[in-house]
């Protein structure tokens, strides 16, 4: 998406008894930097710092409305906003003071709060101080926060193992935000999560969350190929080498992996 500037942002609902898209128009009068979307709810931010959300979760009243969700914020001093992340039900913040928010859908704990007492927020929640990155997916109901000691945390839905936490940690949903003690020796440089497992992409490497981190196997890659890309779907992965090889693991049944047949 080239030049981001002043723009009309068209985004297309199909109607269920019309099988022709009907674009609907909004008027975004700030510079746009970034745009995500989840399962339920789409954001965008501006080079102004600010985060227009909707969604169901997000504005309940509207939920095809954006609103300004940054201008929420209780902290004044939080509100300018330096990046933005989806998660399946939720949005999370991370504001130029290196502080994370996150609002949506809390059913699974994935804003780092007991559900039971916060099963869902419309205005953003503090989550962790101190934060340099954030790392969820549009399809996953956890998140991972990392701080600028490269200390890495996570919380939220681990019916799967997917936060690595090790097969010690019997609870489906990881109610606070939690450290990840067993992450191999490297620099992480990005984490992608789909609905039942997450990839982290090291500096030296690349390692794969199982009930704990597990290194996906080097024989996969020639000695001189690096890792260009990585997509995670749903329950699959898929990895591009700088050899231009694709590398593709996880579910199969709907053919997602391009093999030419659908063996799970």
């Amino acid at each position: 998406m080239s030049n981001l500037s002043s723009l009309l942002l068209s985004i297309e609902y199909l109607n269920e008894e019309d099988s022709k898209p009907k674009p609907e128009k909004i008027q975004i009068k700030e510079n746009i930097q970034k745009v995500t979307v989840g399962y339920f709810n789409e954001a965008i931010l501006t080079k102004e710092g600010n985060v227009f959300a909707k969604g169901e979760y997000i504005n309940s009243k509207n939920p095809k409305e954006f609103i300004n969700i940054s201008s929420l914020i209780k902290n004044k001093n939080d509100r300018i906003i330096e990046d933005i992340v989806s998660g399946y039900n939720s949005i999370y913040l991370l504001t130029s003071n290196q502080n994370a928010y996150g609002i949506g859908l809390n059913y699974n704990n994935q804003l780092g709060f007991d559900s039971k007492t916060l099963p869902k927020t419309q205005k953003p929640i503090l989550m962790m101080k101190n934060v340099s990155k954030i790392f969820s997916g549009n399809s996953s109901d956890c998140v991972f926060l990392l701080n600028s000691n490269q200390e890495l945390f996570g919380c939220g839905y681990n019916y799967y193992g997917q936060l690595g936490l090790g097969e010690s940690i019997e609870e489906t949903k990881i109610q606070k935000l939690t450290k990840i003690q067993n992450i191999p020796k490297g620099k992480i440089i990005d984490i992608k999560c789909g609905n039942s497992h997450s990839i982290i992409y090291l500096f030296n490497g690349l390692g794969k969350y199982t009930y704990e981190f597990t290194e996906i196997k080097s024989s996969l890659f020639e000695n001189d190929d690096n890792i260009l890309d990585i997509s995670v779907g749903f329950h699959h992965t898929l990895i591009l080498t700088s050899k231009g090889k694709l590398i593709g693991f996880g579910y199969n049944s709907f053919g997602q992996l391009g093999t030419g047949d659908t063996e799970p």
